[in-house]
This record gives structure tokens, C-alpha cells and sequence, in this order.
């Protein structure tokens, strides 16, 4: 039988493996990314070409400038319009299925000055794009796109180059938390409440009976968390919906019946806990022993 250390070790490395494996997944993706950008600019540079009866020019090639951030150029001059190269260029990304988030900028080369920009944010209805009559002047232009929501491919590529080390700092910390888990324990002991056979942990949204854990809402915490402060006093309905629900500006309706039997039906497997109705008024979390019905006292 293989040691614990060993069953651990192994399990560090397969979980490293299969980090390793998505964002290699994930490289690719980006690579094939970059090569989809790359084509649908030549498409916009074309067409731009065209639309100035230039069809001999070059287009020159696209550069990726980094990871979501492209250049376009031409071998000449061209005049542009705004609203054309708005159509133009979302009509070749949407063709090549690319991301619907981005911002154009044309640079004049002469002077390197933004002559016209805008950005596109989820369509052209949502858009900031200005100025969309003028036609810029004859000029030879350079046109840049950068993609505004490319940031988790460029922390994934970090994250695999940081696996290994983490991997590492695992294999230290695991044995370093079981050493400590005693005193943990006590910690969280000492933030909990008895109820009954439960152990309540409010911070920890979960009851637990015994080595059983059971978890709870964040609502049945707070009901169970009213109820455990006042235990054997009534609670009226009232305070329970404001303190739970509208403080927060929530409207309740029967929101509180239904975490009320909830709650019921989890601590239900403790005979010496009750949480009873009192009609009209609210609810009465009652602790201690109870007859069991039909059966005489001794």
C-alpha cells in the first residue's frame, strides 16, 4: 500500500498535469486568435483600398503589437470615412466570429497624432462612435485595434508559467496545515453555538451533528442566527422579515414560511429542539427535552 505522502504527491502532479494541459489549450486558442485578427484586417484593409479605387497598392502586413492589440498599414495614401470604416470593419470581425469589445484608432503617420477613433462595446447600438459624417483627408494612415477584453489569456499564460512553483509550494503547505489543523479546530470551535446535538457555525453557514456537516443558505443561517440568540423567547414575524429581508430592501412575501419550514425540517432530527409557531405572532426556537405524544410519564 503506498504511503500517504506518495497517494499525495501523485495527486499534486495530475492536478499540475491537467493545469498545465488547459492552458496549453488555451495558448493555441490565442494563437489561433491572433491568426483570425490578422485576416479579417487584410479583409478591412482591401476593402478600404477599393472604396479608394486603389487596387494595385499593398496592403502591408498585419503586426501583432501584443496580445490584444493589432496594426494595419498601406503601401499608399487613402482618404476615409467614418462611418464606412465603422461598416467595414464590423462587418469583417463578425464574419470571423471575433470578440465584440474593441477600440479603433487611426494615427496619421506624418505626426503620429490619433486623427479619428471609437470603440465598440457589445454592438454598434451600444457604442461610442463619433463624428461618423466627416471624411478625413487624403493621408497616408496607419489603423490600430486593440481588443478591450483579452485579459484572462494573458493571465492564463502567466498562471502556466507559475504551475510548477506552485506545485511546489503544495507539497510544503499541505503537511505545514495538517500540523496546525488542531488548533484550527479549537479556533472554530470556540465561533461556534450548541443547539441541542448541533453545533451551529454562523460564520461557516453549516450545522454540524457529530462528524455529519450540514450546509445552510445564507437566509437559514440568518433566521437559525436570530433564533440561537433567543432561544425559548418568541420572535415576532415582524423583527425576523426586517432583520433577514428588508433591511436589505428586499420584499419578503412568504419568503419566511418557506425557510421557516426548512429550517424545520433539518433540525427535525433532534427530538430536543423545536422551532414552534405562535399564531399571529412569529416563531419560538424552544430547547430542551419534549414528551413524545401517546406515551405516559413513568
Amino acid at each position: 500500500m503506498m504511503s500517504r505522502r506518495k497517494i499525495y504527491s501523485i495527486s499534486v502532479l495530475t492536478v499540475v498535469a491537467f493545469f498545465i494541459w488547459i492552458f496549453s489549450s488555451q495558448i493555441e486558442r490565442a494563437e489561433d486568435f491572433s491568426g483570425q485578427v490578422k485576416v479579417a484586417l487584410r479583409v478591412v484593409g482591401n476593402q478600404l483600398l477599393l472604396s479608394n479605387k486603389d487596387s494595385t497598392s499593398l496592403v502591408l502586413p498585419v503586426i501583432e503589437l501584443d496580445e490584444s492589440k493589432y496594426q494595419l498599414s498601406f503601401q499608399n495614401k487613402l482618404s476615409l470615412t467614418p462611418d464606412h470604416l465603422v461598416s467595414v470593419i464590423d462587418e469583417s470581425f463578425q464574419a470571423s466570429g471575433l470578440p465584440n469589445y474593441y477600440r479603433v484608432e487611426i494615427i496619421q503617420n506624418s505626426d503620429q497624432e490619433i486623427a479619428y477613433s471609437y470603440e465598440i462595446k457589445n454592438g454598434l447600438e451600444n457604442s461610442l462612435i463619433p463624428c461618423l459624417s466627416r471624411e478625413m483627408s487624403h493621408n497616408a494612415y496607419t489603423l490600430q485595434v486593440k481588443f478591450t477584453e483579452m485579459e484572462p489569456s494573458l493571465l492564463s499564460q502567466k498562471a502556466l508559467l507559475l504551475a510548477p512553483a506552485i506545485a511546489s509550494l503544495l507539497l510544503f503547505a499541505i503537511p505545514s496545515y495538517k500540523r496546525k489543523k488542531p488548533v484550527k479546530e479549537r479556533e472554530i470551535h470556540r465561533n461556534s453555538t450548541s443547539l441541542g446535538r448541533f453545533e451551529f457555525y454562523p460564520t461557516q453557514n453549516k450545522l454540524m451533528k457529530g462528524s455529519l456537516e450540514i450546509p445552510l443558505s445564507k437566509k437559514e443561517c440568518e433566521l437559525l442566527q436570530i433564533f440561537s440568540s433567543k432561544p425559548n423567547q418568541i420572535i415576532t414575524r415582524d423583527e425576523l422579515t426586517k432583520r433577514v429581508w428588508e433591511d436589505h430592501g428586499v420584499f419578503v412575501g412568504r419568503s419566511l414560511d418557506t425557510f421557516i419550514s426548512k429550517l424545520r425540517m433539518i433540525l427535525k432530527e433532534d427530538k430536543t429542539i423545536k422551532l414552534t409557531n405562535v399564531h399571529g405572532v412569529g416563531y419560538k426556537l424552544e430547547l430542551g427535552e419534549f414528551p413524545i405524544p401517546g406515551k405516559k410519564e413513568a
